[in-house]
């Protein structure tokens, strides 16, 4: 399976934020809550990546639950992709 790096996966949620007019900081410590990154976005930028990777990944992980901040999706879809 291909991976896609940080960077990438950064591009596609600034894509997903910028089809509601808003935009992505360069603060990866900044979070969600502040950008308006909501499970809805979270969704669909979980298809992209699936899209990008042509795989299924597990997004029902319990560690859902802990992502507050741009550095924390980062690191959880950097994880399911060495799963």
């Amino acid at each position: 399976m291909s991976t896609l790096s940080r960077d990438q996966v950064r591009t596609m949620m600034g894509e997903v934020l910028a089809t509601q007019g808003k935009e992505l900081p360069a603060d990866d410590s900044t979070r969600l809550d502040t950008i308006g990154f909501r499970s809805l976005d979270f969704s669909e930028l979980a298809l992209r990546v699936e899209d990008e990777l042509d795989t299924e990944l597990n997004f029902d992980a319990p560690q859902l639950r802990s992502i507050e901040t741009v550095s924390d999706v980062l690191d959880f879809v950097e994880q399911l992709q060495q799963a």
